[in-house]
């Protein structure tokens, strides 16, 4: 049974090799305190600095409009690059990259439902 404070040993192993950071995510930019970097005494480990992976750009193609499915203030039908220029062959957008996504859900599914409906 999981208790609501969780396994404190762990959080406190967490606490110890781990900070509190700002981090980029795609589609939406920066977040504050929404990540976790390696504290200085474990930097010898850190794959960012390692193979030269930090600050890398996030930013989406400007037509993708994954921030906003991402935040549910549009479906991703409404985005004008869903199934033109973003596809799951060539993603544009996060949403879109896995199939857990909701833009290659959609795609997946709504789109053949859509096609699948007689005409008006």
């Amino acid at each position: 049974m999981v208790r609501p404070q969780g396994n404190e040993h762990a959080r406190a192993l967490i606490r110890r090799v781990f900070e509190v950071v700002p981090r980029q995510w795609r589609g939406l930019g920066e977040i504050p305190a929404s990540g976790l970097r390696l504290r200085s005494q474990y930097e010898a480990l850190d794959a960012e600095k390692r193979f030269g992976l930090a600050n890398r750009n996030t930013a989406e193609p400007a037509e993708c409009l994954s921030g906003l499915v991402l935040q549910g203030r549009i479906k991703p039908a409404e985005c004008p690059a869903f199934g033109q220029g973003c596809a799951p062959e060539h993603p544009l957008g996060a949403p879109m990259v896995s199939s857990e996504g909701a833009c290659a859900a959609y795609y997946r599914y709504r789109l053949h439902a859509l096609a699948a409906e007689p005409a008006k």
